[in-house]
């Protein structure tokens, strides 16, 4: 048998290189000094965002680490974000749960975008990094569990409300692993067919027959993740 088998369709790999210095029109290859100055002086709110997730891929590291130090004082500014900048942020991730979450999908089965889904924890947490990442270093890291973590170690968030962004991010993470293995693609969204979610309900170690508490779980955790995302990322 081939193991292997021929390619399929989609690309292994997709890189948005329009996400990169002045999207389309810039460069794709710049200088050290050439990032340092665009993001000192150009650099939109949504970059800094993004620089929280900058990680080297490949190539020489001791170049990466540098370009990256550069970068700090953007990344983890003295006093954190500006009130325009989080009212920006805000607004940004209103806009994209309003556009990207297909047309007909409730927005309660999106896993990504959905309520208390991965994007909310995500960006509530990344918000607790431009917020206090200057006065605590070891919040510049770029795994989003591992620093909710430490923000309850901080007790810049209650266990609390650590325990119940992690609960949803897990489940929501476990759910699109298994939608994979399933449909055979990947999908941020809770399938409505009662075969494939019986599936993948015992995927994750329900019973034959009980897709119906697979669905009553998540949506219980998924209310707490955003009733803590409202607290943390809305009203604060």
């Amino acid at each position: 048998a081939d193991i292997v088998g021929k390619p399929g369709p989609d690309p292994a790999l997709q890189i948005d290189t329009d996400l990169r210095p002045e999207g389309k029109g810039g460069p794709q290859v710049r200088t050290v000094s050439s990032y340092a100055s665009y993001y000192e002086k150009w650099a939109a709110t949504w970059e800094r965002q993004m620089l929280l997730r900058a990680r080297p891929g490949a190539g020489d590291l001791h170049l990466a680490e540098a370009v990256l130090a550069d970068a700090d004082p953007f990344r983890y500014p003295d006093g954190g974000p500006t009130r325009a900048q989080v009212a920006e942020i805000r607004k940004l991730k209103s806009r994209m749960e309003t556009e990207r979450i297909p047309r007909g999908v409730p927005r309660e089965r999106h896993l990504k975008l959905g309520p208390g889904g991965l994007s909310d924890v995500e960006w509530t947490v990344q918000l607790l990094q431009l917020r206090h990442g200057y006065e605590h270093p070891g919040l510049r890291r770029t795994s989003t569990l591992d620093t909710l973590e430490l923000l309850a170690k901080l007790e810049l968030v209650t266990a609390q409300q650590a325990t119940r962004m992690s609960e949803a991010w897990h489940r929501a993470s476990m759910l699109r692993d298994a939608i994979m293995l399933v449909r055979g693609r990947a999908s941020d969204s809770l399938p409505a067919d009662v075969r494939e979610l019986g599936a993948i309900a015992e995927l994750l170690g329900y019973r034959s027959g009980e897709a119906s508490w697979l669905l009553d779980d998540t949506r219980r955790l998924m209310r707490r993740s955003a009733e803590t995302v409202d607290e943390l990322f809305w009203r604060s």
